[in-house]
């Protein structure tokens, strides 16, 4: 399922934000010599409600990430009542106490980290009869304040959820740190996918999702410039 509104390619910035957004990931992804359905847009509808994101579900938008469960559960089933299509991504870091959660309502999962979130998925996947994408975060700036696993550590990582977990980890993603040239995040990150042989890389946002096509990504995770600057607590 591709999220890619009709004529892609012809629209330009006079057109809604979410069709700019479009036009550059085929811009970037052409002038990468890439095909530009390889990749996925994941609308980033955090702090919004349905009334932003019905707009963009009209638009042709599927795919939506989420950084929170509580927040995803008090606001998208309703919506998947109403657009059946939709495709859930988690984007944000997971608690163990939510895994049941998470597995229940996300179809994608992209920040399992540690080996207490690896082994809390595999329970609820077998308990729930579910199997939601995965992928790995790794912490490339090597933050503190981050989650992901140390990038010198991914591919055994990787390699214990899938021989001890039994979790099929489908690509990696990465949060460079914001101060920094995303570019060698990128770099590393893909560097690391083909070490542990993952196809997905889910990296790039609104900033510079246009350096991480160029980079090899498969999932762009784009918010603001969709729509627009989220509202800052007092």
């Amino acid at each position: 399922m591709q999220s890619r509104p009709p004529n892609a390619d012809q629209m330009t910035k006079s057109d809604t934000p979410y069709a700019a957004v479009m036009a550059r990931i085929s811009q970037a992804a052409r002038a990468a010599a890439r095909d530009p359905q390889e990749v996925r847009l994941i609308a980033v509808s955090k702090t919004f409600g349905p009334e932003r994101i019905e707009p963009v579900i009209a638009q042709g938008q599927t795919v939506f990430g989420e950084n929170r469960v509580q927040e995803a559960q008090a606001k998208w089933p309703g919506l998947r009542e109403k657009y059946p299509d939709i495709e859930l991504h988690l984007i944000g870091p997971l608690q163990s106490n939510k895994a049941a959660d998470a597995v229940g309502l996300f179809d994608v999962i992209h920040t399992v980290d540690r080996e207490k979130i690896a082994t809390a998925i595999a329970k609820e996947m077998a308990k729930q009869g579910r199997s939601p994408q995965l992928f790995v975060q790794v912490n490339t700036g090597g933050e503190a304040q981050k989650s992901g696993v140390d990038p010198r550590e991914a591919a055994a990582f990787v390699a214990r959820c899938r021989d001890e977990h039994g979790l099929d980890i489908a690509g990696l993603m990465c949060l460079p740190p914001f101060e920094e040239n995303p570019g060698p995040h990128f770099a590393l990150l893909r560097k690391l996918a083909a070490e542990a042989d993952c196809p997905l890389l889910s990296m790039g946002m609104s900033a510079d999702f246009e350096t991480a096509i160029e980079f090899g990504a498969t999932h762009v995770r784009v918010g603001s410039a969709i729509f627009g600057e989220r509202h800052k607590p007092a």
